[in-house]
This record gives C-alpha cells, sequence and structure tokens, in this order.
C-alpha cells in the first residue's frame, strides 16, 4: 500500500519531527473554484496554516500517486488539467490505475489522511443526506463513520438536508461539538433552529475532547462546526430560495451523483453575483484557521 503514497519533502520533514500538521482537500481547488483564484486561494489556506505554526498536507491523486502535501510544481499541473477528475474513496483505485490527476473529496481526503497518521481535517463544509432522497447519503458520511479524525467545517453543505444529517450522524455515534455556537451552522449561514448536543468556547477544551475520543478508541470521526464568521454570511432568508430554485433546475436536468454538488454551487454563486463564493472562500478560511490552531494544541500538549 505505501507504493501509492508520496509525502512532499515539507510533510515528510514534519511527520519526521512531529510537527502538526494539517490535512487539507483538494476538490476545492478543482472544482469548487473558478482559475485562478482556485491556486490563489489554495496557496493562501497552505500560508494560513503556516501562520499558526503548523504544516498543511494538501492532499491530491497525481500521475498515479495519492500525494500528501503538493509541491508547487504539483499545484500548478492539478489546477492546470483540463482532465482533472473528481475522486471520492472508491474511485481512487481506478484513478490510481489510469494515471489520471484528481481532487479529493471530503471522504477520500479523510482516507488518505487517516493513512498517512494525521489527526485533523479542516474543509468547508461536508456532505450528507440530500434533499427529497432520504437514500441520496454523501460518503462523507460513511467515511466519517468510520475515521477517527477531527473533521473542521462550517457545518453541512447549505443545499442538503441538515435535520436528515444531523439524524444520520447520531446513528452512527459521530460527535458533533459546536465551537462557539449552541446550533449547527448551514455553510453559508451561520445559525439554523437546529440545536447541537455539545458546545465549547476554547481550543483547550475542544482538544481535551479529542483526546479522550481518541483514548477510548472510539472508532468514528468527531465533527467540529465553526460557523462562518457573521460578517461573511448570506442569511438563511436569502440563501435558501436561491437554493431552492438550483435544486428544481438540476432534477429538471437530471443532475445526479457527484455532479450535483458543484453544479449547485456554481448555480448559486451565479444567482447570488459571486456573493456566495466568497462566503465558501471566507468559511474555509476560517476553518483552516481554527483547524491549524487545534493540530498545534493536539502536538504541544
Amino acid at each position: 500500500m505505501q507504493q501509492f503514497f508520496e509525502f512532499s519533502p515539507e510533510v515528510q520533514q514534519a511527520m519526521q519531527e512531529r510537527k502538526p500538521v494539517l490535512a487539507l482537500e483538494s476538490t476545492v481547488i478543482t472544482h469548487g473554484l473558478p482559475f485562478p483564484r482556485n491556486i490563489e486561494v489554495a496557496l493562501e489556506l497552505e500560508e494560513i496554516a503556516r501562520k499558526n505554526h503548523v504544516v498543511p498536507a494538501t492532499i491530491a491523486i497525481i500521475q498515479g500517486k495519492i500525494k500528501i502535501g503538493l509541491t508547487s510544481a504539483e499545484l500548478e499541473l492539478l489546477v492546470n488539467d483540463k482532465q482533472v477528475v473528481k475522486a471520492g474513496k472508491r474511485d481512487i483505485p481506478y484513478i490510481l490505475s489510469t494515471g489520471l490527476n484528481a481532487g479529493t473529496t471530503v471522504a477520500s481526503t479523510l482516507y488518505c489522511a487517516d493513512y498517512a497518521g494525521i489527526k485533523v481535517f479542516a474543509t468547508g463544509g461536508i456532505g450528507g443526506v440530500h434533499r427529497g432522497d432520504d437514500q441520496d447519503i454523501s460518503a462523507d458520511l460513511i467515511e466519517l463513520a468510520r475515521t477517527p479524525i477531527a473533521v473542521i467545517c462550517a457545518g453541512v453543505k447549505a443545499i442538503l438536508d441538515l435535520p436528515r444529517t444531523l439524524e444520520f450522524l447520531e446513528t452512527h455515534s459521530i460527535p458533533v461539538i459546536g465551537y462557539r455556537t449552541d446550533v449547527m451552522p448551514a455553510f453559508y449561514s451561520s445559525a439554523t433552529s437546529y440545536k447541537l448536543p455539545a458546545r465549547v468556547e476554547g481550543i483547550a477544551d475542544l482538544v481535551k475532547i479529542l483526546r479522550i475520543h481518541w483514548q477510548l478508541g472510539m472508532t468514528a470521526g468527531i465533527l467540529i462546526a465553526n460557523p462562518v464568521p457573521v460578517e461573511d454570511e448570506i442569511p438563511a432568508e436569502i440563501i435558501d430560495p436561491v437554493i431552492a430554485d438550483a435544486l428544481q433546475e438540476a432534477a429538471k436536468q437530471q443532475i445526479r451523483g457527484k455532479e450535483i454538488t458543484p453544479y449547485l454551487l456554481d448555480k448559486v454563486a451565479n444567482a447570488t453575483k459571486g456573493k456566495s463564493m466568497q462566503a465558501n472562500i471566507n468559511l474555509i478560511k476560517n476553518n483552516v484557521r481554527l483547524g491549524a490552531m487545534v493540530a498545534h494544541k493536539v502536538s504541544t500538549t
């Protein structure tokens, strides 16, 4: 298995010296943002981690190898490849066998980060149960249920069914901790009516929970809900009608599976004249900042 993984020199050195490392996914680069904003944001996210004394490990698949951390040349290759694909966990063997380049989803990033021994992962929002179809469940949730990594996110993507997703998380014993919030955020919006079972105010309390979770041998991940900053959010009463229209259009065009999320995000971005994209960027930065602080605290206490 080891032959399929390659660590960047920066990440390799950090792992050898037991320095904190933060996992980052790459579909936001390959499928979430347009060029050249995608490479700009990728570099900005990595710099946020470094400023918080943590080594970023952006994970992707490049030319038959799972990359744990990207060099600048590999990042350029990823964003300039017009045939780059989106890699869920189930797609990894095929992509490795064909030598394709791919951005990793939350699910596949979790799988790869776990193999690499990385304990903290920051992303934008997780996948969940889709609206109108309780059988359409993101692989993100399945992988969360069996991978004991701390995942910092701005809640569930707003295009999804929040109550059904929360029910799945409960059923599969995936803890959800609100970071300075009592309710589940909805990606673009900081507040919903869905109360969370736990809240923490500081990094030390959060890391204490993580350590106990791991010491008990819990096999599931632990979800840390970090709301989008209020100054960057799009209130639910504004974004919800836009999402409803995008969902109707997707249904008409019979867009399904892993194509549905990028389609909906693109429609929402167009309808909000780019406001949703900027909110997306800002909330990811906010999550990487928190993720770096958590990863640093985990490694130094």
